[in-house]
């Protein structure tokens, strides 16, 4: 029932929306956009050169609808502020870039088009990006690209010590051990408190889930003996092992790599657009550095967080045929491969991201292949913005590398944190 009543309210707040432009809704499309202009934001960073690249997709657009393209680039600190207020004045693009972790929540307001139809099967997709836009059945983020933590080293350390890439668990502490030991003027392997994402395979691997849905109602597996048993390991690593470094229990994913630029870390789990960004800042690291999927605790990969944008239609479009059009545009073969060659972030559909997993690109392939076989999404629900906004994991994690709060005691706590904030509205 409260399901029900949820698709309801979804229901009415995209029909009150629609009901203001319905005259013009169906009227253009693909081949009549002569004389209209399409809203499109897109997120300021992602691209080095997104002035050109999305000139020339207008231009293209322009070509094949007759119609122009406004893009207004949006800095990704101010999206989220940006968005909601758009949604609540009704003043919102015909198309944007959406936050993998935003789409649900933009979407149990009523502002985003089911575009589920249009889709048909979404098998094309890398299965944890539909899951991030998919809601009560509906579709309503199309994935466009993203990136993935897998593990980064340095592998002139691992030649000079005779290492090899750790396949299990015990190979990976192993191995951080040994640099601590033999290489004192560099952080083994950093366990940052300020960073989730680098925790997560380690919950995942084990077994533990952040949350789990039953229905209406979210069960958080925080506080669960795997999810438990993940985190101990992970945070072992700093506290009993003493590959991490005291001052890491604060870090940022920036933090881990300024440090790694700076040659004072071994081993970090990093993002698929990492390496470029640091051979930019030190290329005398060319060469000296690859990447290795994050093992699984007895062989295999733990899953890690699979995270980018999906393309959106809003509900307000004045026609979104043409809308859909430009999406069709931005996720085509060529432009998805002009963009991840651009970006170095994965495209959203299987057949893009097979070359990616087939490179013998030793800094590519490997991420790829996290991607493919063990990329994962956060739990699928409107409510998970919050729970990052409250920031509860990253509260659950410096409690315990701070040894203010024992596993049991932090998890817990987040456990009844998650479960309470999933399930308002339920």
């Amino acid at each position: 029932m409260a399901r029900t009543r949820a698709r309801a309210r979804r229901s009415a707040a995209a029909a009150a929306v629609v009901a203001l432009l319905a005259a013009a809704c169906g009227s253009g499309g693909a081949d009549g956009g002569e004389g209209r202009t399409l809203d499109v934001w897109i997120m300021q960073g992602t691209h080095p050169d997104a002035t050109a690249y999305f000139d020339d997709v207008a231009r293209q657009f322009r070509e094949e609808t007759g119609a122009r393209v406004d893009v207004e680039f949006v800095p990704w600190a101010d999206a989220h502020d940006k968005f909601v207020t758009a949604i609540a004045g009704n003043t919102m693009p015909d198309v944007a870039e959406v936050g993998t972790t935003w789409t649900l929540e933009f979407a149990g307001a009523g502002a985003l088009m089911d575009v589920s139809d249009r889709v048909g099967s979404t098998d094309a997709y890398v299965p944890s990006l539909t899951e991030a836009g998919t809601l009560d059945g509906g579709l309503y983020g199309v994935p466009w690209y993203a990136g993935v933590r897998s593990v980064l080293y340095r592998t002139d350390v691992f030649d000079e010590l005779g290492l090899e890439q750790p396949t299990t668990w015990a190979e990976l502490r192993e191995t951080a051990i040994e640099i601590s030991e033999r290489r004192d003027d560099m952080t083994a392997f950093p366990v940052p408190g300020d960073a989730v994402y680098q925790m997560l395979p380690f919950v995942w691997g084990s077994g533990g889930d952040i949350a789990t849905s039953s229905g209406p109602t979210w069960t958080s597996g925080l506080d669960g003996a795997q999810a438990r048993e993940g985190l101990s390991f992970y945070t072992d690593l700093a506290l009993q092992d003493g590959v991490s470094s005291t001052g890491a229990a604060t870090w940022m994913e920036t933090d881990l790599q300024d440090e790694f630029i700076s040659g004072d870390v071994a081993m970090m789990v990093a993002g698929s657009w990492t390496p470029k960004a640091i051979l930019e800042a030190n290329p005398d690291l060319e060469g000296r550095i690859g990447a290795f999927p994050v093992p699984g605790p007895d062989g295999g990969l733990s899953p890690s967080f699979l995270g980018g944008s999906h393309l959106s239609v809003f509900n307000s479009a004045d026609d979104p045929d043409l809308a859909w059009s430009y999406v069709e545009l931005l996720t085509n073969d060529e432009n998805a491969r002009r963009w991840s060659q651009a970006t170095t972030y994965f495209p959203g559909k299987q057949e893009q991201l097979q070359p990616y997993t087939s490179s013998d690109d030793p800094l590519v392939q490997p991420f790829a292949e996290q991607m493919s076989e063990a990329g994962r999404g956060l739990p699928a629900t409107e409510n998970f913005g919050k729970v990052q906004g409250d920031m509860v994991l990253q509260a659950m994690l410096q409690d315990i590398l701070n040894e203010e709060a024992s596993v049991e005691e932090a998890t817990a706590r987040a456990a009844e944190q998650v479960e309470q904030t999933l399930n308002e509205g339920a």
